[in-house]
């Protein structure tokens, strides 16, 4: 899969006068430099959970992974929209970004094997392929799930703060 360029939106309501949209391409680093995500996901009654968790971006998704007993794997198989949040705890300074998605579930193997590749690279976790999912060699399976993003929104902070919308207009966006 070929990453697709959005269309990107400043909301001039919500940033400061002069400020510029960060490139797509700034957005994909900060994704790729980012250890740790907030997943949040509904519960079956409707009562939102929120989990940090390590996630990849590679070919235009961000990946995760679970085990399939934990409540958000349960969640994901019920209702796959989801949402990844990463940034920085600082108020002035950095960038905050939104990817609203739907997950879904990666099992074929040249995938899962570039994903393992990667989760050992960038984060020194050591997965390995194990059926349609990953192993982590001491007897624990995880199931792996792409979210393609639907809608981004990054916030610059710092001054000039900025408000931004990445849409892509061939997926169903709201």
């Amino acid at each position: 899969m070929s990453e697709i360029e959005p269309v990107v939106e400043l909301d001039q309501r919500f940033s400061s006068p002069g400020a510029v949209a960060p490139s797509w391409a700034d957005v994909t680093d900060a994704l790729n430099q980012a250890e740790i995500f907030w997943l949040s996901t509904v519960r079956r009654d409707g009562r939102p959970h929120v989990t940090p968790l390590p996630a990849i971006w590679h070919d235009g998704r961000l990946h995760i992974c679970t085990g399939d007993n934990e409540q958000k794997a349960v969640n994901l198989v019920r209702e796959p929209r989801c949402v990844l949040t990463t940034g920085s705890d600082r108020l002035n300074s950095g960038v905050d970004v939104v990817v609203e998605g739907t997950a879904e579930r990666i099992t074929d193997v040249p995938t899962l094997s570039e994903l393992a590749r990667l989760w050992k690279v960038q984060l020194d976790w050591d997965f390995s392929v194990a059926g349609d999912g990953f192993s982590d060699g001491r007897g624990g399976t995880a199931s792996v799930y792409g979210i393609e993003p639907e809608n981004v929104l990054a916030f610059g902070k710092g001054e000039p703060f900025s408000q931004t919308r990445y849409r892509f207009p061939d997926r169903n966006t709201a």
